[in-house]
């Protein structure tokens, strides 16, 4: 790159799915500069601390308390880097979650990849950034105060636990959820009937007008 190039942004990916950050890295291509990578709440605050990214790509659930975590525990040691939220959730509570944590934007992982470059290069000009349809309710709830409360039921399921739930209540087979989250079709079966049991549901059916019930669709 020549002096007169323009510098390009400085990226950490935060996911704890290995082949995740990999499908990033390759969308994202020489767009810009993927400084480090992390798959725990740990490991991310290290490389945010250490590597000063301009943005940090941001998963929601993680392991050892989740994006919100990341954000809070950077935060306090001074981090001045931008966060941009990516998750297969769009979930009102974890969108709501990270923003009040001080996230600069919130895309769902069904985003392409040069429009991932594209909210990437804005949260690092300054912008906020969201997908279309959580920019609506982001602005619902900070206008009337009413961001989501938290859900005792809800609580009950782990972060892997609510991402399967969301899929299969929105109507996805157990092929592709774990398709989609990279995991195995028995993990999937396990999940699920551990969701059943914790929230005292017995079907699917019962499993869809729960999480419609909550807006968690």
């Amino acid at each position: 790159m020549s002096e007169d190039s323009p510098r390009r942004v400085r990226v950490v990916v935060v996911d704890d799915h290995a082949m995740f950050r990999s499908g990033v890295r390759a969308e994202l291509g020489d767009a810009v500069d993927v400084v480090a990578e992390a798959e725990d709440v740990a490991s991310a605050v290290a490389a945010v601390l250490r590597e000063t990214p301009d943005v940090v790509l941001l998963d929601v659930h993680l392991p050892g308390g989740g994006g919100v975590e990341v954000l809070t525990q950077a935060a306090a040691q001074g981090s001045q880097s931008r966060f941009l939220a990516l998750s297969v959730s769009d979930a009102a509570q974890d969108v709501i979650g990270v923003i009040r944590a001080g996230a600069r934007g919130y895309v769902t992982k069904t985003i392409t990849g040069a429009e991932l470059v594209q909210a990437i290069e804005r949260v690092s000009d300054g912008d906020a950034v969201f997908s279309p349809r959580l920019a609506g309710f982001v602005l619902d709830a900070f206008a009337t105060g009413e961001a989501p409360s938290v859900d005792p039921e809800l609580d009950r399921l782990s972060a892997r636990e609510r991402e399967v739930m969301r899929l299969i209540a929105r109507g996805y087979a157990y092929k592709e959820v774990a398709k989609e989250l990279f995991i195995s079709v028995k993990t999937v079966e396990t999940h699920v009937s551990a969701v059943l049991r914790k929230l005292q549901l017995s079907s699917r059916h019962e499993l869809t007008k729960w999480a419609a019930d909550r807006r968690l669709l």
